[in-house]
């Protein structure tokens, strides 16, 4: 399975520098560990941004029973079906050229580019409807087109990318959006959630809090797809971060979290000055799969955590398996839906269409 943080992450947000004191840095552990002997190892949960829906999390609840109707209201707290016009087009940029097309052929090039055809019909109907909702509500491209054809959207691979499975799912929710409030409302999704889903705000920093891309628990991810675990040597992690510390780098300070708990901001420390940045911006210097991480530093065979100031600073990073009961099932409203409000960042995760893994 792919997802878009193999890339970059989308919109990267910027980090704010903020030198300290080299005299503030020294009561830090780190700071007596030779650059040169240590070890980061981070260890981590999720792929993906970790906002709106999560793919192998929606795999999770179809295998138990859920339909779609449940799981989209799960992922999207107080959302309802409505639905949009048959005639309603999407305009797509697919390499330098705009391409405009029927809304219902459009997700049908999307949804096996996003989801394996071979995973229950419930993930594939959630994904067909999270899919149709979110270029209705794009503007990546302002007035000139809705979406991008790649992963600063949604995946788009037209008629060759289409299976019968995903055509059925998208011809079983046909005309089909998530709203809020008689609205169109912004469906976010990506690949795995870690346990956890997380508010809007405390992952795409500094976007406006959106009651219906709140945090929820996420029962049914398996360990083996959620968890990870990275380590480099402090000389790696300082030319990956290099210019956001002075001196020698002497490791990372997690300052806040959300509630998943990803991170929203961070010291990366150097022995004369540290920078304050992005959990994101972090985890895309970095590599890693999701914000979601917790620092440890290894010297021979002593490990010893890194600084956290965070109310989450003990590591958690196995998904949550508390089952609940499935929320009562969002139903259309009937009424066509004529406007879409705008989706903000392109933030998305992929699946790939052909298998999982």
């Amino acid at each position: 399975m792919r997802a878009i943080y193999h890339r970059p992450w989308g919109r990267k947000p910027r980090g704010r520098l903020a030198t300290l004191a080299v005299a503030a840095l020294s009561s830090l552990a780190l700071l007596a560990a030779p650059a040169g002997a240590s070890t980061l190892i981070i260890e981590g949960a999720g792929d993906g941004h970790g906002v709106g829906m999560s793919q192998y999390g929606a795999l999770g609840y179809a295998k138990h029973g859920w339909s779609y109707q449940q799981i989209l209201a799960h992922y999207y707290t107080g959302t309802a079906l409505g639905t949009t016009p048959a005639t309603t087009t999407i305009k797509v940029l697919v390499g330098s050229k705009v391409v405009k097309l029927p809304i219902e052929r459009y997700v049908r090039g999307v949804v096996s580019a996003e989801m394996p055809s071979s995973w229950p019909m419930a993930a594939l109907e959630a994904q067909a409807i999270a899919s149709r909702t979110y270029a209705l509500t794009s503007d990546a491209g302002g007035s000139r087109f809705n979406v991008y054809s790649d992963t600063r959207s949604q995946m788009y691979l037209g008629v060759a990318a289409e299976t019968a499975a995903t055509n059925a799912a998208v011809a079983a929710t046909a005309g089909q959006v998530v709203t809020y409030a008689g609205k169109p409302a912004a469906t976010y999704f990506f690949s795995s959630s870690g346990g956890m889903t997380e508010n809007i705000e405390d992952s795409f920093i500094g976007s406006t809090p959106e009651p219906w891309l709140r945090a929820v628990t996420d029962q049914y991810e398996e360990p083996s797809v959620s968890s990870w675990k990275v380590s480099m040597s402090f000389g790696a992690a300082g030319k990956l971060l290099s210019g956001l510390f002075k001196g020698s780098f002497r490791g990372i300070e997690v300052l806040t979290r959300g509630v998943s708990p990803r991170i929203i901001s961070v010291n990366v420390l150097g022995s004369g000055g540290s920078s304050t940045v992005t959990g994101p911006e972090l985890a895309s210097l970095l590599g890693l799969q999701s914000s979601w991480a917790y620092f440890s530093v290894k010297n021979g065979k002593k490990v010893t955590r890194e600084p956290d100031r965070s109310s989450h600073s003990t590591a958690k990073t196995t998904p949550v398996h508390t089952p609940k009961p499935a929320p009562t099932p969002a139903t259309p409203t009937g009424g066509p839906v004529v406007s879409a409000p705008s989706a903000g960042a392109s933030k998305v995760g992929v699946t790939g269409g052909s298998s999982a893994g």
